[in-house]
């Protein structure tokens, strides 16, 4: 999962057991879905995520020697991992903030947020919630839930922290969707608007 750090617009999302082919299904998606745009990714220590964020946005850059030219991730691109240290009874000693690609974003990484989003989708999800009787028997079936749940969350909901004076007399703010914010739409959508709406969409 890859968000804007400043309106939390959740870009794409892989569903399963965490494995490299999972994270590489992610970073693809997120790569192909933002057109290559260099960005800052951030995340915990595991080592399938510099992997896979090195091969999704390498590209070959030609010296004039012979040969096949070598491989180089673009200035922009980098990853920011927060590594717990802990000691053999799992007690937490340090947490290391490491810049493992590129230059370090940022003190308090995205990861933070992302954590504060897993409350919000438990929250509006059963299937997350503790002692449910609603589940979500097949990846399918949580693919589609979690696609409308993030939908509702960029498209739908406005976010305090986004809003910014108003233009329209009587009102003092203008309250915004993260995809509002990040120039995607200029209005709330609707459920609606979402269900009669014809449009193209790239996975």
């Amino acid at each position: 999962m890859i968000q804007d750090r400043q309106s939390r617009f959740v870009v794409a999302h892989a569903s399963g057991r965490r494995t490299e082919a999972l994270t590489a299904e992610a970073i693809g998606k997120a790569h192909a879905r933002s057109r290559g745009r260099p960005v800052g990714w951030s995340s915990d220590g595991w080592r399938a995520y510099p992997k896979a964020i090195t091969q999704a946005y390498r590209k070959p850059v030609r010296t004039g020697r012979r040969g096949r030219p070598p491989l180089v991730i673009p200035e922009g691109v980098s990853l920011t991992q927060t590594i717990k240290h802990r000691d053999e009874h799992g007690r937490l000693l340090s947490v290391e903030i490491r810049a493992t690609i590129g230059a370090k974003e940022m003190d308090q990484p995205v990861p933070v947020h992302i954590e504060r989003l897993n409350g919000v989708l438990r929250d509006r999800l059963a299937c997350l919630t503790r002692k449910t009787h609603a589940f979500a028997k097949s990846a399918q079936t949580w693919d589609a839930l979690f696609g409308l749940a993030l939908f509702e969350h960029n498209w739908l909901r406005a976010h305090v922290r986004l809003s910014q004076p108003s233009t329209v007399p009587g009102r003092y703010y203008q309250r915004r969707t993260p995809a509002m914010t990040i120039g995607l739409t200029d209005h709330h959508w609707s459920w609606r608007e979402f269900l009669t709406t014809k449009a193209t969409v790239s996975f």
